[in-house]
């Protein structure tokens, strides 16, 4: 008999080798394993069945239509100047992109740099608003909607960076009228924690591919995604109350049944913040909570019969599987 076996049964005060029958301890050991054994079953059935598939979508590589990129700022005068020549870097006509930088009161010279910057910039036209205060992401984005007039547009975050051929695939993805919006695979580009976050994106990446593949994924990356400009204005823009303004917005296209895809021919590099990197960790997953609430919330709505299971499984890891966790814990004790 194992030791933990022998310290359960000291604990309820039994002879060794009697049966342990308390119903509490029972169910807090099962609401244990259901937290830990469903992400791993629906990750390994995602991985089996999902993501073999192939990906069903009908683009054409010679669709080069005008976009704009839009990059909300505050502070990044780090981040800003390599940020344009990345996006200036890559594998698509410049005379084609116009990029619109929304500043949120900055207080450093991240809008100076980037209005030299666009003194000097060849082809690519950029367009900089500038905020009296800062009023949150969802607000900036926006703001920008407002100029877009292009059929597809993107959003992008200051500290990351673009493989260069990930803009081109991101639009011939987009070029299938039954593709709503794309998104990109992440990796991290720091070092550090970085290596705990890179094997943590190993398994993330695979379920945000596998999810694609079977119609849609309701988590998105602010680092890339695309959406066509009618649909986003359609919903009436990105929701300022919550975060993950990102997701939400790809999960609501989805849920309009056109398809919302991270696809793993797009590659972006994010930058892992070297201090407070858990604080970083937790406000991304508080955000995403509030993104699968509301979705819940969402009266009348109609969710894609091939979206379902990705929608509510997704939807139950992120609001209730922590739960099972200290309640199965707190049965224990």
């Amino acid at each position: 008999m194992s030791p933990i076996s022998l310290g359960i049964e000291a604990f309820y005060g039994r002879e060794p080798g009697m049966p342990i029958s308390d119903p509490l301890l029972f169910l807090g050991l099962i609401l244990i394993l259901i937290h830990f054994g469903l992400p791993i079953a629906y990750y390994l059935y995602a991985r089996r069945k999902w993501l073999p598939r192939p990906w069903g979508i009908s683009s054409r590589k010679d669709w080069l239509p005008r976009l704009t990129v839009v990059i909300p700022t505050y502070n990044e005068e780090k981040n800003i100047v390599e940020k344009l020549e990345n996006i200036r870097d890559q594998d698509y006509p410049a005379e084609k992109i116009r990029i619109v930088i929304v500043d949120s009161a900055s207080t450093d010279r991240t809008v100076e740099l980037a209005e030299k910057w666009a003194s000097r910039s060849r082809g690519i036209k950029v367009v900089i608003l500038r905020e009296e205060e800062r009023r949150g992401k969802a607000r900036a984005l926006n703001k920008a909607l407002s100029l877009v007039d292009t059929e597809v547009f993107f959003i992008t975050d200051a500290d990351c960076t673009w493989a260069k051929t990930a803009l081109r695939k991101a639009v011939e993805l987009l070029s299938d009228p039954g593709v709503g919006a794309v998104s990109c695979v992440k990796k991290p580009s720091s070092s550090g924690v970085a290596g705990i976050e890179e094997a943590y994106r190993g398994f993330y990446n695979t379920l945000r591919v596998s999810e694609s593949k079977a119609f849609s994924t309701p988590i998105f990356h602010g680092e890339l995604a695309g959406f066509r400009t009618g649909i986003v204005k359609a919903l009436g823009g990105f929701p300022t109350d919550i975060g993950a303004d990102d997701s939400h917005m790809a999960t609501l296209i989805a849920l309009k049944g056109y398809r919302a895809i991270v696809h793993d021919s797009i590659l972006c590099f994010e930058a892992i913040p070297p201090k407070d990197y858990h604080r970083w960790r937790i406000r991304r997953a508080q955000h995403l909570v509030q993104h699968f609430w509301r979705i819940l919330l969402i009266r009348g709505k109609r969710v894609p019969r091939v979206f379902k299971a990705v929608l509510y499984v997704e939807a139950f890891l992120h609001l209730f599987n922590s739960w099972l966790l200290l309640v199965g814990a707190g049965l224990l004790v």
